[in-house]
C-alpha cells in the first residue's frame, strides 16, 4: 500500500461490513501509518486494476497489529484475505515480531468465521480499553 492508494482504500473500507473508521483513518492518519511500517501495508488488484483488497499492519517494535482487512464483496471466498494476512504475517516475522493481534468488532460474526478459518484465537482474558487523547483533561 502506498500513499496513493487512499482513495481507493477508504472506498472499499466504506463498503465493507464490519470495518469501523475513525478519525485517525484521515488521509494524514493513514499517511503517518504507511510512513512508520514501510513494507507491512498490503493492497490488492484484479486483472483491470481495480483494488478489491486491502489490510493495515504494523509493529510496535514487540507485537505486530492488522487493521481494517477488507476485500471487496465480489472477490471474496477466492483466498484474498488469506493472502494479504500472510503477506503481512510474512513481513511481520521479517522484522523479527512473534506475535500479531488483531480487533473484530464482537457482532462482527463473519469476520470471526475468517479469522476462526485462519486458527486465530479468541482472547477471552483481555478487554480492550482506550481514551481519546485529544479530548481526554490531563491528570
Amino acid at each position: 500500500m502506498v500513499q496513493g492508494d487512499y482513495d481507493e482504500v477508504v472506498a472499499l473500507w466504506r463498503t465493507t461490513e464490519g470495518v469501523g473508521l475513525s478519525e485517525g483513518d484521515d488521509q494524514a492518519g493513514i499517511e503517518q501509518y504507511l510512513r512508520r511500517n514501510p513494507g507491512l501495508c498490503f493492497v490488492a488488484h484484479d486483472s483491470t486494476g481495480k483494488l478489491i483488497g486491502a489490510v493495515l499492519c504494523g509493529h510496535d517494535g514487540r507485537r505486530g497489529y492488522m487493521y481494517h482487512l477488507a476485500v471487496a464483496q465480489n472477490a471474496r471466498n477466492q483466498g484474498l484475505g488469506r493472502k494479504l494476512v500472510e503477506s503481512c504475517l510474512t513481513a511481520l516475522r521479517l522484522a523479527g515480531i512473534q506475535k500479531c493481534t488483531i480487533f473484530v468488532f464482537a457482532h462482527n460474526a463473519e469476520g470471526k468465521k475468517f479469522w476462526h478459518k485462519l486458527d486465530w484465537k479468541e482472547r477471552a482474558d483481555l478487554q480492550p480499553m482506550q481514551v481519546s487523547i485529544s479530548t481526554a483533561p490531563p491528570k
